[in-house]
């Protein structure tokens, strides 16, 4: 690999599973990535995409927007003229990595926070209990 770009990402929109004519799976998703602090700050759009085993399992179950990832891959840019004529410029991601992180999204159901377990006795707590050492 000769360029390698890792980051934390915010998918935009929900992932798409498709086939090649080959048999194997493709994920592509929109993400994007926040760069700069306060006025400087600009948001970087990237469309990553995963081939093989990985595109095929439920990974697409959980690529949904506003869902937090880590990418990383090789990055490239690809020139291509938009309807009015201009030549545009879109930036993609072929991903090694890429793996669920931080917050999820409001359509993904959250795992319920573990209890602690009770105490084995419900006697309250006493600090003049004569300790032996």
């Amino acid at each position: 690999m000769s360029n390698v770009f890792s980051a934390v990402c915010t998918v935009t929109r929900d992932c798409e599973v498709r086939y090649l004519q080959n048999g194997s799976a493709v994920l592509t998703v929109n993400v994007a990535n926040n760069q700069g602090f306060g006025d400087r700050q600009s948001t970087l759009f990237i469309r990553v995409s995963l081939f093989g085993k990985r595109a095929e399992g439920n990974l697409k179950d959980y690529l949904v927007k506003g869902q937090q990832i880590l990418v990383s891959g090789e990055l490239r840019t690809n020139e291509y003229q938009a309807k009015d004529g201009t030549t545009k410029t879109s930036i993609e991601l072929n991903a090694n990595i890429l793996d669920l992180v931080g917050k999820k999204s409001e359509g993904v159901q959250a795992p319920q926070p573990r209890q602690a377990p009770a105490p084995a006795n419900d006697l309250p707590y006493d600090d003049n209990l004569d300790i032996p050492f």
